[in-house]
């Protein structure tokens, strides 16, 4: 069994499964799709970029300069794909067993859980 994906890679594969992106662009993707949770500096987004191209889930896609600065896109890989696949299916899974609990839970005294719903998780 593998460990659980780092949220900031599984935020940075996903955003770049959406398309090519440059740094700035994957930054800004990350803070969108975490709904504001996940702000990355640069330094830590440019080290995790660095890992995932050795680790081959990402690779460099082009350069272009814009108001004299270079600007490097990067693109998912099939293996990045693969990986944010079986993460998906694993967060799924661990998702669906916790909403089977919380429905079942009851508190002392008869209480309930908090309502929730199960719709977008199948």
């Amino acid at each position: 069994m593998s460990k659980p994906m780092q949220e900031p890679t599984f935020l940075i594969l996903t955003a770049l499964a959406d398309g090519a992106q440059h740094g700035y662009g994957i930054m800004a993707d990350v803070e969108r799709i975490s709904a504001g949770r996940t702000r990355l500096r640069a330094g830590t987004l440019y080290a995790a970029l660095d890992r995932l191209q050795a680790e081959r889930l990402i690779a460099p896609d082009r350069e272009e300069v814009v108001d004299g600065r270079l600007r490097r896109y990067y693109r998912l890989t099939e293996d990045g794909a693969a990986a944010l696949a079986a993460e998906v299916d694993a967060l799924r899974r661990r998702t669906e067993a916790a909403a089977r609990r919380l429905a079942a839970f009851r508190l002392p005294g008869g209480g309930t859980a908090p309502a929730f719903s199960l719709r977008g998780l199948r």
